[in-house]
């Protein structure tokens, strides 16, 4: 993937962790904590917030001086407030890391996206947009600040990158994390400009690491070298998909729209910012991926108290027949999803179409 985005939406568990689970199973989610506090990866701004490889952070460190309207806002802010800022640095720097809970607000609300935040908050995410503090770790998920130095001692500013080698970068992991692409998806991966996107392509082209294909129906594409023998593979009818799998929101799978229309005919959005009753699926349902189809999506619900997973509605997309083999591969994916969330029972309430639910319910147990 090349980065794992953030979100602190939690339905059925945190979003990383539901992007995490289908590729590797039940496990425990510290681990993911871990990793950060270890050092191992960080969180910066990428696709959104992400967590992303720490080899990679010269790369993303390029990045804090993109002309950006968000980023140039909270430049604008650090300027403003310059003084707060140093006096907040030399405060983690004395004392140690901090998390915003651990000032009282002191400033009134006016209206407005500014008043809604304690001042130290926004001095904090401006200093972390801005490179001079970095995620040390994270406590019941809230994020704890630190200086860049506690989490890479040895970092100088001229180990940054150039942006057009950052751009390479992001641009062939992109390529590689989506198996192949088409240009007009290349740019969201890591939410870079379309003109730089394309500059890094034709660099990449040009030295071989990117080769040119073609998808058909959409047209031309663009494979990464490596993973040029598993699309000789896929066109040779080698390849053959066997898993069932829930996704996140969030998962980047889905999270392009367009991609996902465009590859895979699926219309997908969630609907957790959509007035209740506007909502077509639910508050935040999770993509199935049956054997290399997005086939439907399923609303849930972790019951915890009384041990139950509730799918409270289930729709299948137009022209999809679930035979018997779906049924129990995803009555199987279902059972080991609710038991990895603490709620071992399955309870299905409403299915699109109707007969699935018995039929789920039966497979499940």
């Amino acid at each position: 993937m090349g980065q794992l985005q953030i979100d602190t939406i939690s339905v059925v568990n945190r979003s990383p962790y539901l992007v995490l689970y289908p590729r590797v199973g039940s496990f425990e989610t510290v681990w993911l904590e871990q990793l950060l506090a270890q050092g191992k990866i960080f969180e910066a701004w990428s696709h959104e917030a992400c967590f992303l490889p720490i080899e990679d952070y010269r790369f993303a460190a390029a990045r804090f001086a993109e002309d950006k309207p968000w980023r140039k806002r909270y430049r604008a802010f650090l300027e403003e407030h310059q003084e707060k800022g140093l006096e907040l640095m030399e405060l983690i720097r004395t004392n140690g890391p901090v998390r915003s809970a651990d000032f009282e607000r002191n400033q009134p609300r006016s209206g407005g996206w500014w008043s809604e935040r304690k001042h130290e908050k926004l001095i904090l995410e401006a200093l972390f947009a801005d490179g001079r503090v970095m995620i040390v770790r994270r406590e019941n998920f809230q994020r704890v600040y630190g200086l860049r130095e506690m989490v890479l001692p040895e970092w100088e500013d001229d180990h940054v990158s150039t942006m057009d080698e950052a751009d390479d970068v992001m641009v062939a992991k992109s390529i590689q994390a989506l198996g192949v692409t088409t240009n007009r998806w290349i740019a969201d991966y890591y939410r870079m400009p379309v003109a730089r996107a394309a500059a890094a392509l034709n660099r990449l082209l040009e030295r071989g690491s990117v080769l040119e294909s073609a998808i058909d129906g959409l047209g031309r594409a663009f494979v990464h070298e490596a993973n040029v023998g598993l699309v000789r593979k896929a066109v040779r009818g080698q390849l053959e998909p066997q898993r069932t799998v829930l996704l996140s929101p969030f998962d980047p799978i889905v999270w392009h729209r367009l991609r996902a229309s465009e590859l895979f005919g699926f219309d997908y959005r969630i609907e957790c910012y959509t007035p209740a009753e506007k909502r077509v699926y639910g508050y935040f349902t999770l993509p199935i991926l049956h054997r290399g189809e997005l086939v439907g999506r399923l609303d849930p619900k972790a019951h915890r108290a009384s041990g139950v997973f509730e799918v409270k509605a289930l729709h299948l997309e137009p022209g999809f027949s679930p035979d018997a083999r779906f049924v129990s591969e995803l009555a199987q994916t279902l059972t080991e999803f609710a038991a990895w969330h603490g709620t071992p029972k399955v309870r299905v309430t409403r299915t699109n179409p109707v007969g699935l639910r018995d039929e789920l319910e039966a497979a499940s147990g």
